[in-house]
């Protein structure tokens, strides 16, 4: 016979009021907790989500949208975001949208047929229509690693103004002028663009538009796209890659047509995963305080679910620049 609230009550020496606190979070005394925590694992009871989404009530599970989890950084973003919701007893549902509006709204309209409590969306959520229903519907959501101007909502991203910034002043300070940048079609691409314009106008520098290019996020792409840069009439010196995939395939270009790095042409990165240091060489790329952000979202979150946020939030946290042996001096 299946196991009710009703045994675990009655194992617990509690109410069934209390052990219905104890399922929904609610607050309850230390040691009755504890009492219904046991019972339930002795009992080996597992409460229904979906009878707690039918009475209105939370079902601890947080749906996290991503873009592609096959990208390391996202991956360990993934990681981070559920390791963090573990500590608070929710779970975490993730999905893989490539960046696909359509995947986008399916994947919300099914997460809110089973009643997660609420959203974090990573790295570029293109679709604004569904991030506006949510809005408008009151639902807890947190964007993550996304620069997008959503007034209504909390963000927690990287300040990749400053890293593009950061990054094109180094390679301006090892004597590059023809410096092109590698992007992808995403609000922290063009965040990072900005930066490095500004740069090379703090600098005294033009800003070679032929020299910005966007890629598709596949290392195919990229890799395509550096080479019809190094085969341009007059190449570049120094490639700003807007994250570690797209420099690896940008390596990959530059050997391919027999290139040196960094003697012939310097390559740097963005995010510092794990890609960045087993390269060959070593990429130069910008650290993304992935932990931090991660907890940052899940602890507003959280908030946001129980009722106790009272203002939105745009967190900026600090990007870290890495100078490994993908860059040297322009000779």
């Amino acid at each position: 016979m299946k196991t009710t609230i009703y045994d675990v009550a009655e194992k617990a020496g509690v109410s069934i009021s209390t052990v219905s606190k104890v399922i929904n979070h609610q607050s309850v005394g230390i040691k009755s907790k504890q009492k219904v925590l046991s019972a339930m694992e002795e009992l080996n009871y597992k409460p229904s989500v979906l009878a707690s989404a039918l009475t209105g009530k939370r079902t601890s599970t947080i749906g996290f949208l991503l873009p592609d989890i096959a990208n390391p950084l996202i991956a360990e973003m993934a990681r981070r975001v559920e390791d963090r919701a573990h500590e608070y007893g929710f779970n975490v549902v993730i999905c893989s949208t490539d960046l696909n509006t359509e995947k986008e709204a399916r994947y919300v309209s099914l997460l809110r047929q089973k009643s997660v409590d609420g959203f974090i969306l990573a790295a570029g959520f293109k679709n604004k229509e569904v991030v506006q229903e949510l809005i408008n519907d009151n639902v807890p959501v947190i964007l993550l690693s996304d620069s997008q101007p959503y007034s209504s909502l909390t963000t927690v991203t990287v300040d990749n103004f400053l890293g593009g910034y950061e990054l094109a002043s180094h390679f301006i300070a090892l004597g590059h002028s023809r410096i092109a940048v590698i992007a992808e079609d995403n609000s922290s691409s063009r965040e990072r663009i900005r930066g490095y314009k500004q740069a090379l106008q703090d600098s005294g520098l033009g800003v070679p538009d032929d020299l910005i290019a966007v890629s598709e996020s596949t290392a195919e792409s990229a890799q395509c796209v550096s080479a019809s840069l190094l085969h341009s009439p007059n190449p570049p010196t120094a490639i700003i890659c807007c994250n570690d995939v797209l420099a690896i395939a940008a390596l990959l270009g530059a050997r391919e047509n027999h290139v040196s790095v960094p003697d012939e042409l310097s390559i740097s990165g963005f995010d510092n995963t794990l890609l960045s240091k087993s390269s060959d060489p070593p990429l130069t790329t910008v650290e993304v305080p992935v932990q931090q952000m991660c907890s940052q979202a899940v602890d507003l979150l959280i908030e946001e679910i129980e009722g106790k946020a009272v203002e939105k939030q745009k967190i900026l946290v600090l990007p870290k620049l890495i100078i490994r042996k993908s860059t040297t001096y322009h000779r």
